[in-house]
This record gives C-alpha cells, structure tokens and sequence, in this order.
C-alpha cells in the first residue's frame, strides 16, 4: 500500500469529488480513480458507492477512511517532530475561513508565508460559518478563520482582528460625500442586510434597536458580495467591516462613511480544536496572522505599501 495512495483516499472523501482531488494533487482524474481502485483491489471491498451521486462512503470504506485519517495524523506528526529537530517548517497548513475574510484580505498573508517558508503547503478553503465549525472539528482543516467567534467544550478561539464597520453605499449616494455621520443619518434608509440566522446581522439589529434606528430592509444574502453588488446598483445601503469594501472603494465602486458616535466592530478570531498540538508550519502560520500586516502588504508596483496608506478618510 503506497501513503500517497491513501491521501488521495481522503482527500477524495474530503472534496467529495475526483475531479477536484485530481487538482489537489495536480494529476488526471484518472490517476485519482486507479489510486482508489487500487486501494480496493487491496482490500477485496468497495470504499465508495459509486452509484449515488454524489458518491457516499460503503460502510468498509467508512471505517477504512477513519483509520487512515489516524495513519496520515500519526504519519505527519512524526515528520513534523523530525523537521522541528532540523528546524525546518514543512508540511500541510489547512486553513478554513468564511467568505467574507477573502482573498483580498489574506492575499498579503498568504504571499508573505509562501515566501518564508516554501517548502510548506498552505491551503485555504471558503466557506459559511457553519461549515468552517464543521471542518475545524472533524480535522478537516487545522485552523478556522471566523467573524464573531465562538468557542464550546471542542473548539477554542483566538482572538485576531477588530474591524470596525462602517455604512456603505453607492458613490452616488447623499451620504457618501460625508467623511463621518451620525448613527442617526441611516433612518428610514433602504438597507441591504444579511440573511437572520447569520451573528453579524442579530449583533446589528441589537445594535440598530439599542440607538432607535428604523431601516427598510430591501434585500437579505448570507453574503457579503451580493450585499456589495445590490449596494453598486443603488438599492440601499449597509453596514460592512472596512477591509471587506477596500477594494471597491479604491476604484470608486462604493464609498464607505464611518460613524462617529458608535464604536462597532466585526471580531475576527481564530478556532481550533481543543488541546490540538500544531505542526511546526501551522505554529508558524498562527504567528504570522499575529504580524502587523502592514510590514509585508505589497502594492501593485510591487514596492512595500503599508496598510495604513490604504484605508477611508479618518
């Protein structure tokens, strides 16, 4: 039985698909589907149930797929043990963020870790908050990026950014010529809101309710580039954490308006597993999420652009 066989295995059973395995590991489908095959001539016994769609794990392949989980566990751990005695920082690095934190915002993370140690494997995945929790806990993903944390008998956060929220809107809005406004501007305005399960939305109608504020609720998306499409075309506005809108307000798209009188934030923060021991590139990625990206964001010349250049007017 080949490791890399294995992996593939898994990583099958993680995407729930072969196509996307095959991109993972940068090989044919063809070659994912012979692994896997190849795993169940082994075994005389089907892994997957082929005949659903998607696929489903047979009850063999479901026990076989926690035990190789363990295996790749142990396997890793031990690798990372003998790396920390050569202090090398190697190895897989699974982050799972919700949408809303974006490849804009890691972007300067991503690139800054890649050129620190590229012998690591950083991967992240997007997600709903449901599912970050999710992956975090069946370690699927080593690390979550989440907004308004929350932590329970498996799962521990850490606490990352405080991004403070700001009313956005179209460029061509009565409002967006103001630097600052009062709370008390945004009554009876259309708003665009996200979807009432999500935390961000009960905090801002807590909020809204606690300073009197009425809104016209127009539209709802659990996220946030549809709210940020339906504001571009002028159906309402809303409030969204600064770093989510920078782009679109560097190009003009939307304009972005702080409050004066309030002092909201959106809490990012970062969870794991309870008592999980962190390989050696993971440690490393944790650490640098703790940077002041600002020593390290890159402009589009290419030359050092630091974070505080780029923000709304104060």
């Amino acid at each position: 039985m080949h490791l890399r066989s294995v992996e593939i295995f898994c990583e099958v059973v993680h995407q729930r698909s072969f196509s996307k395995a095959a991109e993972v590991f940068n090989v044919s489908q063809s070659s994912v589907s012979q692994a896997v095959q190849s795993l169940e001539d082994r075994l005389g016994a089907l892994l997957l149930d082929r005949s659903k769609r998607p696929f489903e794990l047979t009850p063999a392949g479901t026990v076989y797929f926690a035990g190789c989980r363990k295996l790749l566990e142990s396997f890793h751990a031990m690798e990372d043990q003998v790396h920390r005695l050569q202090d090398k920082v190697v190895g897989p690095v699974r982050v799972a963020a919700i949408y809303s934190v974006g490849l804009v915002q890691m972007d300067c993370y991503v690139r800054h870790f890649e050129e620190l140690y590229p012998e690591a494997a950083l991967r992240i995945d997007f997600g709903h908050p449901d599912e970050i929790y999710e992956a975090v806990l069946k370690d699927e993903a080593d690390l979550g990026l989440v907004s308004f944390p929350q932590t329970n008998t498996e799962l521990v956060s850490v606490p990352w950014q405080e991004q403070e929220l700001a009313l956005v809107t179209a460029p061509d809005h009565r409002l967006a010529t103001h630097d600052k406004m009062q709370i008390a501007e945004l009554n009876g305005e259309a708003y665009i809101a996200f979807t009432p399960e999500l935390t961000i939305r009960k905090m801002i109608d807590r909020w809204l309710k606690e300073h009197k504020i009425s809104v016209n609720v127009a539209h709802a998306f659990d996220n946030m580039e549809n709210i940020k499409r339906d504001i571009e075309i002028g159906t309402g506005v809303s409030i969204l954490p600064i770093p989510s809108v920078q782009r679109e307000v560097d190009i003009g798209s939307l304009a972005a308006v702080r409050l004066s009188n309030v002092e909201w934030t959106r809490p990012l923060g970062i969870v794991h597993k309870r008592h999980k021991v962190f390989s050696n590139a993971v440690a490393k990625f944790i650490e640098l999420l703790h940077e002041d990206p600002g020593s390290f964001a890159v402009g589009e010349s290419g030359d050092q652009k630091p974070v505080a250049e780029i923000g709304i007017p104060s």
